[in-house]
């Protein structure tokens, strides 16, 4: 079944735009946009990819992602119709007005978005507020509506509960042309991490040789292509073996691995755990 998308926001009058999400699963692409994004997850689990970062996510996460960030939540073990569910605000940094950030009593707020170039994972007492608030949100209207967004910007902005998702991410000054590229990468990395991944394939889509993508992959992530796809594989074995009960043989092939021989000696060398002891650690 196809998602639902519930447009809450639609006049162009509005400098913000609200976004009622309710999908049987989120599955959208990598991606980015101009505008920044607030995301409160209402329910949903599985895989939020943030610049090159990978991470797992749960209800009630809440997440502000910079402009030009590229981003996608991806849900794990979700075939009830409708169970995955945010509320999603985006808006222009300059959507008070041209200048407006350059006000002496909006410095932490300038500061904000900056950091949100990496992503910024909202904590603890912050983040029950500004659930809070998301859920009113919408009823709000006009010069309100503003008024209360910028209180909401305001508390993240001065609340120490917040952590960045990829700080590597934050470092790049990428142009236009680079973002693109970077984001047509990890697209097909993970349209494809769970299969075979061509490096032939990965420099075709970047528009590099195979030897000039290696440079390129390695400065851009710090990490050789072989080993962010590692890592993707993992991370999704890992979730798996939280969150199901598939035999450990099924979601080695699952999540891309050849044979479980490998399997077990490379999720033990990231781990240190063998993947039978590390699910019998969250059994209860």
């Amino acid at each position: 079944m196809k998602a639902v998308f519930e447009q809450l926001t639609t006049r162009i009058e509005n400098s913000i735009s609200i976004t009622d999400l309710n999908m049987t699963s989120f599955d959208g692409p990598y991606h980015y946009h101009p505008e920044l994004e607030l995301t409160w997850i209402r329910n949903s689990s599985g895989k939020r990819y943030v610049g090159g970062n990978v991470s797992d996510y749960k209800p009630d996460d809440v997440v502000l992602v910079g402009a030009n960030v590229p981003h996608c939540w991806h849900s794990m073990n979700e075939a009830v119709h409708d169970n995955a569910q945010a509320i999603v605000i985006q808006f222009q940094p300059n959507f008070a007005g041209v200048g407006f950030l350059e006000l002496p009593e909006l410095i932490k707020i300038k500061s904000l978005f900056e950091k949100a170039i990496a992503g910024v994972l909202i904590n603890g007492i912050t983040k029950a507020t500004i659930i809070s608030q998301m859920r009113q949100f919408p009823a709000a209207d006009g010069f309100n509506r503003l008024l209360q967004f910028l209180g909401m910007l305001d508390l993240i902005a001065n609340s120490e509960e917040t952590e960045l998702i990829d700080h590597h991410f934050a470092g790049l000054t990428a142009s236009p042309a680079e973002t693109e590229r970077f984001q047509k990468v990890f697209s097909y990395l993970i349209g494809h991490y769970q299969q075979e991944v061509s490096l032939k394939a990965a420099a075709k889509i970047a528009n590099l040789t195979p030897t000039a993508f290696c440079r390129y992959f390695k400065h851009v992530t710090r990490k050789t292509l072989v080993e962010v796809v590692t890592e993707f594989r993992i991370n999704q074995a890992c979730q798996l073996l939280r969150n199901s009960e598939k035999p450990v043989n099924e979601i080695c092939f699952e999540c891309g691995f050849g044979n479980n021989s490998y399997f077990n000696k490379t999720f033990k060398a990231i781990t240190e755990y063998t993947p039978l002891q590390y699910r019998n650690l969250f059994l209860r």
